[in-house]
């Protein structure tokens, strides 16, 4: 089985312009990333997809390649897609690793990877991990519930499920043992490449746009996304003031 990692990137960013260059211990953060990532058992090549040629010369430094792709790709997932196109590999799988999550590793990505080796039929796999109560009530941290067999129910900003939120709420005043309904999703994805295909070719739906996440047009299109529970938490970066966040773990 061909299992290809994609790493998007792109240099413009309302919140942080020119991202994955920047410096995190001297390093520029998409190197970190293509590091942690090249360490996967699983993985059976890797590319990083980008539009800009500043960072395409900054990966192709580093040792890794780079496929170049349209500005005009609308989501990152998009940009992928065109790139395994673009690159004429034929894969089975393509995993989808942010390009600000320089404390990714491989035995993250293989964690994702493995339900697509070990259940055929299944079109997607992601990450959670458990989150923390005070994590709740945040827009910016992605909450997933799953059921009995680890399936992504639904993804959303706000907590979920709402009667159980409130509940625990009340009882964790009296009980510190008890834990949130929901797990805090990592934004890591894995994908059989037909379903891929027509991930990208559908339109987004009502509730990926009213929630702004794109999982959730997978969950729509009746999907099965197998969620892996993992230790690791997930450390983004998303404004400068995380680099130095970034920059203590690593220390």
């Amino acid at each position: 089985m061909k299992v290809i990692g994609c790493i998007p990137a792109r240099y413009a960013s309302s919140r942080f312009p020119g991202k994955p260059l920047a410096l995190i211990k001297g390093k520029p953060m998409i190197q970190w990333v293509c590091e942690g990532v090249s360490e996967s058992r699983r993985l059976t090549g890797l590319m990083v997809a980008t539009d800009d040629d500043r960072i395409a010369e900054v990966v192709k430094k580093a040792g890794f390649p780079v496929q170049m792709t349209d500005a005009s790709c609308a989501t990152g997932t998009d940009r992928i897609y065109q790139a395994v196109q673009r690159s004429g590999i034929k894969a089975d799988v393509v995993v989808n690793i942010q390009g600000d999550e320089p404390l990714v590793n491989g035995p993250l990505i293989d964690s994702l990877v493995e339900p697509l080796i070990e259940e055929e039929h299944l079109e997607m796999s992601t990450l959670a991990h458990e989150i923390l109560w005070q994590d709740l009530d945040s827009p910016n941290v992605v909450k997933v519930i799953v059921n009995l067999a680890s399936e992504a129910i639904y993804f959303s900003r706000f907590p979920i499920p709402y009667s159980g939120t409130r509940d625990a709420h009340e009882v964790q005043s009296r009980n510190l043992s008890q834990k949130p309904a929901c797990l805090r999703h990592i934004g890591l994805y894995a994908y059989r490449i037909d379903f891929l295909g027509r991930y990208c070719r559908q339109q987004p739906l009502g509730i990926e746009t009213a929630e702004a996440l794109e999982q959730l047009r997978a969950l729509g299109m009746g999907a099965r996304i197998k969620v892996v529970k993992v230790l690791q938490q997930s450390w983004g970066v998303d404004t400068p003031e995380d680099l130095a966040k970034v920059e203590a773990l690593i220390e």
